[in-house]
């Protein structure tokens, strides 16, 4: 009986730190709703040219995946729509100095239901009685809606468009309000109204004060430093950009 206990100690001796090299071996991706589909796609491309990784993605509004990391998530790479919520992951010190770059850009739309009947053209068509409710991310905590809310603001509409506001949580609830034609209308990047071009039409490309850039990093204190560094260098090869712009994300 000792001896059987032994051995069996041995073994879960020898099995704990592989299962825990196995664990290690993940690379965890906090990334922006509208990065989804490219980066669903993004993943096996890039464990097919790294042995033994497993990309583990986390899609949520950017200033959500923030705040997650700020609590101590265990995240090796963070993807941002927006550079104010990359900036305040900076100055909080939660970025691997010197990983932190540009790898994609986007522009910000006006949608419409497929079906919808009102003939809206652009924004200033918002302010028509028959507009009750207009998606847009909740500028508090989503970069397509803080996008949003200054391109209004810009144009002296945002106190129009604010008490028929339906705030989402991210870009994408915005995308399924408009698809399901539960508002008349909403503010989306032109990457997610392509993903659902069957349900949803395209009324204006808006124009925004800047460019809307996204920044990527390493997380400081990410379980997988090593792995990180090598999904950011991935990024900017041919392989990843083929996929991004075929996706519709543009060159930063």
């Amino acid at each position: 009986m000792h001896t059987r206990l032994v051995v069996r100690l041995l073994l879960a001796a020898v099995a704990l730190p592989l299962a825990l090299a196995s664990h290690a071996a993940d690379l965890t991706v906090s990334a922006a709703a509208s990065l989804t589909n490219a980066f669903r796609e993004l993943g096996p491309a890039f464990e097919a040219q790294h042995a033994g990784s497993t990309v583990v993605f986390n899609f949520a509004a950017s200033d959500a995946l923030l705040a997650q990391i700020a609590k101590g998530a265990p995240v090796d790479v963070f993807a941002s729509a927006d550079q104010d919520a990359m900036d305040r992951a900076d100055r909080q010190r939660l970025l691997v100095p010197g990983t932190r770059r540009n790898f994609v850009g986007n522009a910000l739309v006006m949608i419409a239901p497929a079906d919808g009947a009102l003939g809206l053209k652009a924004p200033a068509d918002l302010a028509q009685a028959a507009v009750r409710r207009v998606a847009i991310g909740n500028p508090a905590s989503v970069p397509a809606g803080r996008y949003a809310r200054s391109a209004l603001e810009a144009s002296a509409l945002w106190p129009v468009v604010e008490p028929k506001a339906v705030l989402a949580q991210s870009v994408r609830q915005a995308l399924d309000y408009v698809a399901r034609g539960e508002v008349e209308a909403g503010f989306v990047y032109a990457t997610d109204a392509a993903v659902l071009k069957d349900k949803v039409k395209v009324v204006a490309t808006v124009p925004t004060g800047t460019a809307i850039t996204y920044p990527v990093a390493a997380v400081a204190g990410g379980p997988n430093l090593a792995a990180a560094r090598a999904f950011l260098a991935f990024l900017a090869t041919p392989t990843a950009q083929s996929v991004l712009a075929r996706h519709g994300f543009s060159r930063p």
